[in-house]
């Protein structure tokens, strides 16, 4: 067994290779390295720049959201499939809103009432879900290029892949007539 960290959200993963994508945030491989090579850089980050502070506040809140958003839309599926698929897309944006808490060192935010709720319906919510997404991915690609610590800009940059992919997968099963 081998063990890797993952360099957007610090999260250890054990297994006999390196993982396609970290199983925590959904950060691609080239952010997986081996455990021993593995250093936190929020600690060498320093004084945040107020425009990556309040890029950082937004995707906080947007992430605190839309992780109460999926949990909604999983509780709410009534096909086992979207259940784990909602499920596993909450987890992923709770772990983004950790990565975002520990670069800002604050406590998370509440979810806002009017952003966190989820319909009944299924087709509905991966539209809205979509919706999300592409906003997020947007403002995140957005954030990278305001930001002036690498470290900010290598967290939104990624971020904005991870939440590209979400759209895909939403993509997908909208085409498949969900």
């Amino acid at each position: 067994m081998r063990f890797y960290r993952c360099l957007i959200c610090g999260d250890p993963y054990m297994g006999s290779e390196k993982p396609s994508h970290c199983p925590f945030c959904g950060a691609h491989q080239q952010h997986m390295v081996s455990a021993a090579d593995w250093v936190d850089e929020n600690e060498s980050m320093g004084e945040l720049s107020d425009i990556s502070r309040s890029n950082l506040e937004k995707a906080l809140q947007l992430e605190v959201n839309n992780k109460a958003f999926y949990a909604d839309a999983s509780a709410r599926a009534d096909l086992v499939e979207l259940q784990g698929i909602f499920k596993n897309l909450s987890k992923i944006e709770g772990e983004h809103a950790s990565t975002i808490r520990k670069m800002l060192k604050v406590e998370p935010p509440a979810p806002e009432d009017d952003r966190k709720s989820a319909s009944d319906s299924i087709h509905d919510n991966l539209e809205a879900a979509r919706e999300r997404e592409i906003f997020a991915s947007s403002f995140y690609a957005q954030a990278a290029g305001e930001a002036v610590e690498e470290r900010v800009k290598k967290v939104f940059n990624t971020l904005s892949e991870i939440e590209s992919d979400h759209i895909q997968l939403e993509t997908a099963l909208l085409d498949r007539g969900l």
